[in-house]
């Protein structure tokens, strides 16, 4: 009995490693460029891989290449960090039929230092005498801007006794006019310095200022780091007086009606005028023309005439 045969193939799958980021050195500077490359390899098909900023995909560069009977897979992804990236994770993701379970990943953390950027926020939206305020010099940078430098009017702060500092806040325990003027935040780290500053005007006691009046407001900090600054919030917000009249344009429904009531007035004057024309349409001698020899021969320059001489002496009038 002859013996049968039979062939079969038997396609070994290759199981992807774990993938790798690198390309990335700790820490980042603001407006650095740098490429994070995922790379894994073994994988047999060719393993698929996937990007992903925080838990949003994004797409990368892929490339493939051949190593004996598997493959090696490469994406990259080039970025350009600022601020927004610092602590944000890069995940690099593989997918491939020989992993049944989850997909084998990797994570990368960014780091980005930055130069300060500072704000002030303030307790009293209308500082009176007598009150307490509380001004906190809110400063975000990478690293940390720590601590920060209070100053009044360009110079140092002229009463300790009542204008206390602590850490990051300056409080006045009873605020007066002497307190007016212009204070600054300065924060600094290495990568730069920026402050913010707001203007005091400081509102007798117990009076409410009318809300047409206008706020000082504060001026727009320089920077001498590379970041712009931030405006801050002034002292107080002013607002619109409700009171006011609202300023109107022309009245275009006035201007119309009083050129279509010289329109009319026009035209009545003109069909009156005719009429009273054509009532007295005649012979006209002036009074040379009556005192002369010739008199008859003046009907040659009688105006509005018709031209029938035959009732002349019915139509000529003659000015005394």
């Amino acid at each position: 009995m002859p013996v049968k045969t039979a062939k079969a193939y038997v396609t070994i799958l290759g199981v992807p490693k774990k993938p790798e980021i690198n390309g990335f050195t700790k820490p980042a500077m603001e407006g650095d460029l740098i490429t994070l490359t995922c790379v894994t390899s073994g994988s047999k098909p060719a393993a698929e891989v996937r990007w992903f900023r925080n838990e949003k995909e994004i797409k990368g560069a892929k490339e493939v290449n051949a190593s004996g009977r598997t493959f090696t897979v490469k994406s990259s992804l080039r970025l350009q960090v600022d601020r927004n990236d610092d602590g944000v994770a890069y995940t690099c993701k593989v997918d491939h039929v020989a992993l049944t379970a989850t997909p084998q990943q990797t994570t990368e953390v960014l780091e980005v230092h930055y130069a300060p950027r500072v704000e002030i926020k303030h307790s009293l939206t209308i500082p009176q005498e007598g009150q307490y305020l509380k001004l906190e010099c809110v400063s975000k940078g990478n690293p940390s801007p720590d601590p920060v430098l209070w100053t009044k009017d360009g110079g140092e702060l002229p009463d300790l006794d009542r204008m206390i500092v602590e850490g990051r806040e300056l409080t006045f325990t009873s605020l007066n006019k002497t307190d007016n003027g212009t204070y600054r935040c300065e924060a600094t780290n290495h990568l730069g310095t920026n402050h913010a500053e707001y203007v005091l005007f400081v509102y007798d006691a117990n009076t409410t200022p009318s809300p047409s009046t206008t706020p000082h407001a504060p001026t727009s900090p320089d920077t001498t780091g590379p970041l712009d600054s931030k405006h801050l919030n002034p002292a107080i917000t002013g607002k619109r007086d409700p009171n006011a009249l609202e300023q109107r344009g022309p009245d275009h429904a006035l201007i119309g009606g009083v050129v279509a009531v010289v329109v009319f007035v026009t035209l009545c004057l003109i069909i009156v005028l005719g009429r009273y024309l054509a009532r007295h349409k005649g012979t006209y001698l002036t009074n040379e023309a009556k005192g002369a020899d010739d008199a008859p021969d003046a009907d040659t320059a009688i105006i509005n005439a018709d031209g029938n001489h035959a009732h002349a002496e019915e139509k000529k009038e003659y000015f005394i």
